[in-house]
């Protein structure tokens, strides 16, 4: 089942690690999103600045430190996505909290690794 995602954080650099859950995610053939801080194309999906109004979105993953996120959180409860995955360097309780309040699953995770090992 494919699950529509947005990577938020996305980056050109190659070895960054939103790059590489991008390519992943279009290699098991998820519909992708992606917002960064460049626009530019990773593995044939555009990444844009900004904050358009996505629809269906079924996760968001978070490539921004905590102290970046703030600005999205309105942003991304009003996506109502089915859950956000907070991978290394980007937990953030306060966020965790306002999710859960929304009833949106709040997940703890390297989304590259949930890929990986097909739990994603």
């Amino acid at each position: 089942m494919s699950k529509k995602t947005l990577v938020i954080g996305a980056s050109l650099k190659a070895h960054r690690y939103s790059n590489r859950v991008i390519h992943k995610l279009v290699e098991k053939g998820h519909p992708v999103e992606a917002i960064g801080l460049r626009e530019g194309v990773v593995a044939g999906i555009t990444i844009v600045t900004g904050k358009p109004k996505y629809e269906d979105i079924d996760t968001v993953t978070l490539y921004l430190n905590p102290s970046r996120q703030e600005e999205y959180y309105q942003y991304i409860v009003s996506l109502v996505p089915k859950r956000v995955i907070f991978n290394p360097g980007t937990e953030n309780m306060e966020f965790v909290k306002l999710l859960q309040a929304q009833n949106i699953h709040a997940e703890i995770a390297c989304n590259l690794v949930l890929l990986t090992t097909n739990q994603y």
